[in-house]
């Protein structure tokens, strides 16, 4: 069966995960996480990407990306690369790191890029490895509430609208994050990563099918329910 078509979009946020190959530790000792953060600073320099939020869980990745002009996957080929290189290379192996293809929907940033950075920052909470994300080091959050400087973040358009100043965010951001998440939202931002669909309203998708000349739906491709008598 052919794999479906991967959606790149200029200058627009995209929700990737990435997970090890069988969902084996990828991240295990703190060089490990420096590391891929390393890579990830060097290499969106070098694409000219921009990264609004990112999560270091231990078997997997999470990462808000906004390309440039010119999109491609290669700044996911050259970090899961080099990150594989570093752990065969200490582990004495062989073989894939990762599972074979990352998973990734393009974000309307007015609708949900918000919600996206927050899902994947509650990352560490949901699994049960911290009870507040203050508590988790690996991942963008703490930039968004303290003065931590993460060359790894750069803070989006909806981010810098939270205030007028630095306080004003980091107290707004806080308190988006710990606040209540509607139903249905954690629901919505799984679905599309998972089938690789746009994570936006009937109008972001319209937007991206002009745009691209190419017809895009959301809809599941499940078999049709049979008529209820």
């Amino acid at each position: 069966m052919p794999r479906p078509l991967r959606i790149l979009f200029p200058n627009t946020p995209h929700h990737i995960v990435q997970r090890g190959h069988n969902r084996q530790a990828v991240f295990v000792a703190d060089e490990d996480h420096r590391y891929y953060l390393d890579n990830l600073i060097f290499s969106k320099q070098e694409f000219g990407c921009r990264i609004y939020a990112y999560c270091l869980m231990t078997n997997h990745v999470h990462l808000i990306v906004a390309p440039g002009d010119d999109p491609d996957a290669e700044l996911m080929r050259r970090v899961a690369g080099r990150q594989t290189r570093y752990v065969n290379k200490l582990d004495g192996r062989s073989g894939s790191l990762w599972e074979g293809r990352f998973k990734s929907s393009v974000v309307s940033a007015r609708e949900y890029l918000s919600a996206c950075c927050r899902y994947i920052e509650l990352n560490p909470v949901r699994a049960g490895m911290v009870v507040s994300p203050d508590q988790y080091r690996w991942f963008s959050y703490l930039s968004k509430v303290t003065d931590r400087k993460d060359p790894v973040v750069d803070y989006d358009s909806c981010y810098l609208a939270l205030g007028k100043n630095k306080k004003e965010r980091r107290k707004a951001y806080a308190q988006y994050v710990a606040g209540t998440i509607p139903e249905g939202e954690i629901k919505l931002i799984r679905e599309a990563l998972q089938r690789g669909q746009l994570t936006g309203g009937d109008r972001f998708l319209q937007e991206i099918s002009n745009r691209l000349g190419i017809r895009i739906s959301n809809k599941g491709s499940g078999r049709p329910k049979k008529n209820q008598k």
